[in-house]
């Protein structure tokens, strides 16, 4: 790891950076703040390890640096954007508010997104919600790209389709972000290019061998990710993913089908107030008493005891930020050459 750096040194890193390569600075404030959420919790394969093929999507023109989403259709419950590819984060967050101002008398609201830029980590989200008592579900896919296969399939067809939850309890939030496929494209490209292995046989090759080699993606005859339950039980991500494409690109109206030109995603923004429903006291009654009962459970190592989903991240997001952010050895590295060619001083 590099030497630990404030959070807030990195945010405002990430902003003056994104702000030089021409994103009005309030945005380039909510995506630096996303990016480093996720190094906080710990997705480091989605924080600021993120930001220069952000970078070079503005100077390239494939993320839209000005203007507001099209509206598509609304209902007093639902809300559909074209996002033009706008910055995802900042989106993301602009589609948090308006799913928000819907829910008085509703209970639940939901904005659905086709042409987002990408969203990042989606779990960097969901503390904005449980923080206010609101279950959020977060679901993404790109359009772009597909290296996925279907279960008995030899050839990638959607993307790792993320789902993520955030559900208040009585004490911390269930915080989940889990990824339809056993691992990600960011996760097996970093494990390439540093010549490694993936942990486990989680990809397949072109003929359908299982592999941990990453490099399979990139060959002649490109190999794809396996479903969660790989080549055993993958039927049951396989479904899972076309879930997800359900909830993204085809809500949205427009995805695969249509085709798409550059890196990006569909996305679907679900708010549910349970004041709405069983009362909020319940709720966090019936969550918290579920925690508690999970990790009461006398577990197999006693050194590894029952952790509800999120709590690792939790409590490396308070470390963290008490004693600096401990980022991947190669992030800033890649960052230096786009701070050199816009004039902003290293952390």
């Amino acid at each position: 790891m590099t030497t630990p750096h404030t959070a807030e040194r990195l945010v405002r890193f990430a902003t003056d950076l994104l702000a030089a390569g021409g994103l009005p600075p309030d945005r380039a404030s909510i995506v630096a703040e996303v990016l480093v959420e996720a190094d906080l919790l710990g997705h480091d394969t989605h924080g600021l390890h993120l930001l220069a093929g952000y970078l070079n999507a503005l100077a390239d023109g494939k993320l839209t640096a000005d203007g507001h989403p099209d509206i598509v259709s609304e209902t007093p419950v639902a809300l559909t954007w074209d996002g033009r590819y706008l910055p995802g984060p900042w989106l993301v967050c602009e589609a948090m508010r308006a799913a928000e101002a819907k829910l008085a008398g509703q209970g639940m609201a939901a904005v659905s997104i086709r042409r987002s830029h990408h969203i990042a980590c989606l779990a960097a989200y969901l503390k904005r919600a449980t923080d206010k008592g609101l279950i959020m579900l977060l679901a993404s896919s790109d359009p772009f790209s597909g290296s996925v296969a279907p279960f008995g399939g030899l050839k990638g067809v959607y993307t790792p389709n993320p789902l993520a939850a955030g559900i208040p309890t009585s004490g911390d939030p269930i915080m989940l972000d889990v990824s339809m496929s056993i691992t990600t494209n960011g996760m097996s490209g970093r494990v390439a290019a540093e010549g490694s292995r993936l942990p486990g046989k989680w990809l397949q090759d072109a003929k359908g061998a299982p592999t941990d080699d990453p490099a399979v993606l990139d060959a002649d005859e490109p190999g794809s990710l396996l479903p969660i339950g790989g080549q055993d039980y993958g039927h049951k991500g396989f479904a899972l993913g076309l879930l997800i494409e359900a909830l993204t690109s085809a809500l949205a109206g427009k995805g695969r089908a249509d085709g798409s030109d550059r890196w990006g995603a569909s996305v679907l923004v679900l708010l549910i107030d349970p004041k709405a429903f069983g009362g909020s006291e319940a709720f966090v009654r019936e969550t918290g008493w579920l925690a508690d009962a999970c990790r009461a459970v006398p577990p197999k190592d006693p050194a590894r005891p029952v952790r509800l989903p999120g709590e690792r991240g939790l409590r490396r997001r308070e470390t963290q930020l008490a004693s600096g952010v401990d980022l991947h050895p190669g992030i800033l590295p890649a960052l230096r050459p786009w701070a050199d060619r816009l004039g902003v001083p290293m952390p």
